[in-house]
């Protein structure tokens, strides 16, 4: 066992946890499609982090020590594609929810995991922090990379839930505006904290 597992546990689930980008769309996508029709975003946002943290722990991590201008490049690109996911949440149309298709697709949603520049920090974070070459490392990294799986799909599940939940209070289209508006705005307020 990682003589630092909890801490660990506690730095994965303050930020899985917290409202960022893949969790708003998440609440956003449950709301609108319900539970069903997100799975792929679920599957995207879990297994895309999930495997970034594989690739940081198996030595992409020097790739980044050796050049920190990709961080500053994942971050402009993750933005244009916040702001671009933004506009289409904030202008879906409400309509019948047979003829409605979720515009979060799985491959999009697993290679934002790549682009998220929270997402990439906190892996980066994470795997230069408690994941050393030595004796250790296979089980220390296996430890990392489980519990980002885990805290990972639970986060991102519980917030597709609160989203469905909110759906009961969808009266009308007005309201169903109104939430998608104030989910695009959630969005492009994630933006801002990576350029705090």
């Amino acid at each position: 066992m990682h003589p630092e597992i909890l801490s660990i546990s506690l730095f994965w689930f303050v930020t899985a946890y917290t409202p960022g980008p893949n969790n708003v769309v998440a609440s956003y996508s449950g709301f609108n499609f319900g539970i069903a029709k997100t799975i792929p975003h679920i599957l995207g946002v879990t297994l895309g982090f999930t495997s970034l943290v594989i690739f940081l722990s198996i030595g992409l991590i020097n790739f980044f020590k050796l050049f920190p201008v990709i961080q500053t490049i994942i971050k402009y690109l993750g933005t244009l594609f916040l702001i671009y996911l933004a506009y289409k949440i904030s202008f879906s149309i409400p309509s019948d929810d047979g003829k409605k298709e979720n515009p979060v697709k799985f491959i999009e949603t697993f290679i934002f995991q790549y682009l998220n520049p929270k997402g990439v920090t906190v892996a980066i974070i994470v795997v230069s922090t408690y994941v050393e070459l030595g004796e250790n490392y296979f089980n220390y990294a296996t430890q990392v990379v489980v519990l980002a799986f885990l805290f990972s799909i639970s986060s991102i599940t519980l917030w597709t839930f609160i989203g469905k939940f909110l759906r009961k209070f969808a009266t009308n289209d007005k309201f169903i505006n109104y939430f998608n508006y104030v989910m695009s705005g959630l969005l492009l307020l994630s933006i801002t904290t990576f350029y705090i």
